[in-house]
Parts: structure tokens; C-alpha cells; sequence
């Protein structure tokens, strides 16, 4: 299993995530910032993790590489190493 890990207030609203994964990924109408859809709040502001098995990797890792400033990472919850 893997997580995503991402930092709404590090967000400019690109909108790449979107575009990759739509399923998961939306543009707020509010703030233009995105919204994973089905992420869990953490204990920190701002900061949502969504699981997802392996078959959704490579989509997840494609959006997370085409975020402009980095507000998506990729952990592998087995062994915790970050991929993004």
C-alpha cells in the first residue's frame, strides 16, 4: 500500500493533478487551490493523506511529479520510504 501526502497550503492551483487523476484530484472554486478527493485530514493543518494499492502507483507518481511546487509526495506505508 501506498499514501499520498499533500500540503494544501503549499498549492498554487496548477490544476496538473487534476488533469492527471481527476478521480481523486479536483480545483476548489473558492480558493482555485485542488482538493484530494477522500483525503483525511492529518494532525496538521492543511496536510491530507489518501491510501491507494499499487495499481494506481504509476498515476498517483505522475501527478505528484507534474506538481509545480511539490505539494504532493508519495510514501510507501511498508517501509516508509518517501518516493516523492
Amino acid at each position: 500500500k501506498y499514501k499520498i501526502v499533500y500540503d494544501r497550503n503549499t498549492c498554487i492551483g496548477a490544476g496538473v493533478c487534476v488533469a492527471l487523476a481527476p478521480k481523486i484530484w479536483e480545483l476548489n472554486r473558492e480558493d482555485n487551490k485542488a482538493d484530494l478527493i477522500g483525503g483525511k485530514p492529518t494532525d496538521e493543518p492543511e496536510i491530507f493523506e489518501f491510501e491507494f494499492e499499487e495499481k494506481d502507483l504509476i498515476m498517483h507518481l505522475d501527478a505528484a511529479k507534474g506538481c509545480p511546487v511539490n505539494a504532493i509526495h508519495i510514501v510507501d506505508k511498508k517501509t516508509g520510504e518517501k518516493l516523492i
